[in-house]
């Protein structure tokens, strides 16, 4: 089998074009990074099968970062058949930087012009033909987003793939001409592969190169020598980038030709003169981030129902709506109720919670008619079905959070939301690349951990690893959903999605604070420079966007059907038998038991010892959690049942959020410590999935201090949550303690300064 690579600058398309041919699920985000490893698929449509390999986004082959590396290894080791160097046509210039030093390898290299739809909306003309003989390599127009061009591209590339190629240089007119021939004889004499290319890296003093070819580096170190300061100071690396740009300019310049419309500022320069304003790029971003939760977990849509009572002396339009018959009643609620009309993420919840409802019944009645033993009816009930629902019923909406985050992704905001935060998080120590993964850990952290591998500063690496949980996760999600809806539905002053979007919001400011204090302690150093290009805005891509909602939905299906139903199993069977293995009440359980030993530990935070007998429910919800956040409800959805509160039908409240407000009835427990409660669940340990991911990405040894630090701040944050909710006046207490240990952070960074000056001045003298 024939095998593609696929190589280019972040943000050219690739991930887009290695979708359209291969079919994968692959995420596609319009910004740089998004691709940490290669992704491998199968295009069907030639004679023979090809392996098309997607590359992570590089801007050279020199080995600066690890996404480098692990491109120009593939390139050089794998030895693909033909390497597909895909180029945003509307930024020519700049990507034929990589293109250039492509040309040195010994492979078949073919030209992917992308974007040449916006080329052409942009009104400019690229003379594919004459970039071509230029070259000296095929080039294709495409559009990948439009799948235009796609299978002349392919064919291309299969008649390349036939043909032996060797490198050529764009430096041969340079002064280093003469030591980069030299170099590659003697490395040809060795019968080194790719030898151009390793020369021209020799000549750069790439590190790599060095270790691999000592001798041929004595070479370029007497050249240097001789030429001494009269090339560039001796930086050869600065001479050969230069003469790689000079080069561009000189020879690719004449391809393009752009009239007078494409001189006209374009439409993604306006936006972005009002989007990634200096003062009002922040605001503007949470406003839009507001709006994503109000859409997905909001009741009043648009707050209709709350803005016709400010010209209706109160009444507003709501009221309850009888349609006859307790089913038709239910079914007419998924879409209206007495708080307005259902938001989109609302009425999906409530459809899917209705579906679930029904089927319950069905299940209930059928084991009930089949004459099922108490036991087993108790167990799928109680055990399978109620955990199940408790997490199917959100997964329609979670999914709308994801649609409307990746649409942001997709369009190109979200590259500048990282451009705006750059200058925020630098104050604090983190680049804005460090955003990058932060922001995927809204769908999950697992994939966002392993994003951080772009991060070229280890220690920048680890803080942002430890704070990615703090960025609520998908199946974080429905306690958010299900504890403010319960607050909501019993408080009726609280806007559900008010209160999500503030804690969503509170764990993103959790994640700065911390940073900023292990940059002052356990992690000092400086933020690495973030460089990065702002792509055009455009729609997003239907398919890519459906394909990333259905590769999520598996992804919960799976979990659901596996993690999640063993779960329940597990607490069901733990919560009606004792130690004996015999079937007893809640009372006499080996959870009762468990729980109640450990529950003291929770007092602080507001549900321990004040809740009386049945407040290790919270307890166990928060252990099982650990294995899969979506536990945290279907654990709930079991043990309502057993502890004998009554769960809410659809006439008293909708499912999800019902299960919680039976535990505020039963257990007592106050708003104060629900909220302090979904504040530890959202700052410790993440599932073990998330956890096993980090632990992969950090340095040996430090694992332990992550863990050690997820504890440490959940257990503190809630417990500080709980005391300032409750009584309002600790807040100077908390605060108190707070500028103690900021004070106490100053004066030892104050005292380290002033040892490091006293040795320097030792060493001096």
């Amino acid at each position: 089998m024939l095998k593609f690579a696929l190589a280019g600058n972040p943000n050219c398309g690739k991930t887009t074009l290695f979708n359209v041919l291969t079919g994968s699920t692959a995420h596609v985000g319009n910004w740089p990074g998004v691709t940490v490893d290669k992704k491998e698929g199968t295009y069907k449509k030639l004679n023979v099968p090809v392996s098309v390999v997607d590359l992570p986004g590089i801007y050279s082959l020199s080995p600066y970062t690890p996404e480098e590396v692990v491109s120009r290894n593939f390139i050089l080791d794998e030895k693909p058949d033909c390497v597909i160097n895909v180029i945003d046509a509307t930024n020519l210039e700049r990507n034929l930087y990589l293109t250039t030093q492509l040309m040195e390898i010994d492979v078949p290299v073919v030209v992917a012009l992308n974007m040449m739809d916006a080329v052409q909306r942009r009104g400019e003309k690229i003379d594919a033909a004459k970039l071509e003989e230029k070259l000296g390599m095929p080039v294709a127009e495409i559009s990948a987003l439009k799948g235009q061009g796609i299978r002349a591209l392919m064919e291309r590339a299969y008649r390349a793939a036939k043909q032996k190629r060797a490198g050529r240089t764009v430096l041969a007119e340079t002064p280093l001409a003469h030591v980069i021939d030299d170099v590659r004889i003697a490395l040809d004499g060795k019968e080194t592969e790719n030898a151009l290319f390793h020369a021209v890296k020799l000549a750069e003093g790439d590190e790599l190169e060095v270790k691999m070819h000592p001798d041929e580096m004595k070479m370029v170190a007497g050249f240097k020598k001789q030429a001494g300061k009269e090339l560039f100071g001796g930086d050869f690396e600065a001479l050969i980038a230069d003469a790689r740009y000079k080069y561009i300019t000189s020879n690719f310049s004449a391809v393009v030709e752009r009239t007078k419309r494409a001189e006209k500022m374009t439409k993604s320069e306006k936006a972005d003169r009002v989007l990634t304003h200096r003062i009002w790029g922040i605001p503007i971003f949470l406003v839009i981030l507001f709006g994503l939760f109000h859409l997905t977990f909001g009741e009043d849509f648009l707050y209709l129902n709350a803005i016709a009572k400010l010209f209706t002396g109160g009444a507003g339009f709501a009221q309850d709506v009888d349609a006859g018959g307790e089913v038709l009643n239910a079914f007419v609620k998924v879409f209206y109720s007495s708080a307005g009309i259902s938001t989109p993420g609302a009425i999906l919840f409530n459809l899917t919670g209705f579906v679930c409802d029904q089927i319950g019944g069905g299940i209930a009645a059928g084991l009930e008619n089949a004459g099922a033993a108490a036991w087993a009816q108790g167990l799928v009930n109680e055990g399978i079905w109620a955990g199940l629902s408790g997490v199917l019923s959100f997964v329609p909406q979670i999914l709308f959070l994801f649609l409307l985050i990746s649409i942001l992704e997709d369009s190109g905001y979200m590259a500048r939301v990282a451009f705006i935060l750059d200058r925020a998080f630098r104050k604090f120590g983190l680049s804005g690349r460090a955003f990058i993964p932060m922001i995927m850990g809204f769908g999950c952290s697992v994939p966002a951990a392993i994003n951080t591998r772009t991060l070229a500063d280890e220690k920048e690496r680890v803080m942002t690893n430890r704070v990615i949980p703090f960025f609520t996760c998908g199946a974080k999600a429905p306690i958010l959903a299900a504890v403010c809806g319960a607050v909501a539905s019993q408080y009726t002053s609280v806007n559900a999605d008010l209160l999500v979007f503030a804690l969503y919001v509170f764990g993103m400011a959790m994640a700065v604070i911390s940073v900023a204090v292990m940059r002052q302690t356990t992690m000092r150093g400086e933020a690495a420079p973030f460089i990065m290009e702002l792509p055009d805005y455009h729609l997003p891509q239907f398919r890519s966007l459906m394909v990333h909602l259905w590769d999520k939905l598996k992804h919960y299906i799976k979990k659901a059907f596996t993690i999640i139903v063993a779960s329940a199993i597990v607490i069901w069977f733990l919560s009606n038998f004792n130690w004996s293995w015999q079937m007893v009440g809640i009372e006499e359980s080996i959870l009762y038991s468990i729980g109640s030993f450990v529950q003291w530990v929770c007092t602080p935070m507001g549900f321990g010892l004040q809740l009386g007998t049945f407040g290790w429910v919270f307890v166990v919800a928060a252990v099982t959690g650990l294995i899969a956040k979506e536990n945290v409800i279907a654990t709930f959805y079991v043990l309502v049942p057993a502890i004998g509160a009554v769960l809410p039908g659809w006439d008293d409240g909708e499912s999800g959020i019902g299960a919680v407000v039976a535990l505020m009835q039963s257990t007592g427990i106050t708003w104060q410590a629900l909220i302090a409660f979904t504040v530890f669940n959202m700052l410790t340990i993440p599932c073990f999935a998330a956890a096993a991911t980090v632990r992969g990405e950090t340095p040996k040894g430090k694992f332990k201090w992550t863990v050690a630090f997820w504890m440490l701040t959940s257990y503190l944050t809630a417990t500080a949550v709980y005391l300032v909710l409750t009584w309002w006046w600790t807040v100077f207490i908390v605060a108190a303690l707070a500028a103690g240990f900021i004070g106490f952070i100053i004066l030892r960074n104050r005292g380290a300064i002033v040892c490091k000056k006293k040795e320097k001045g030792a060493v001096s003298k």
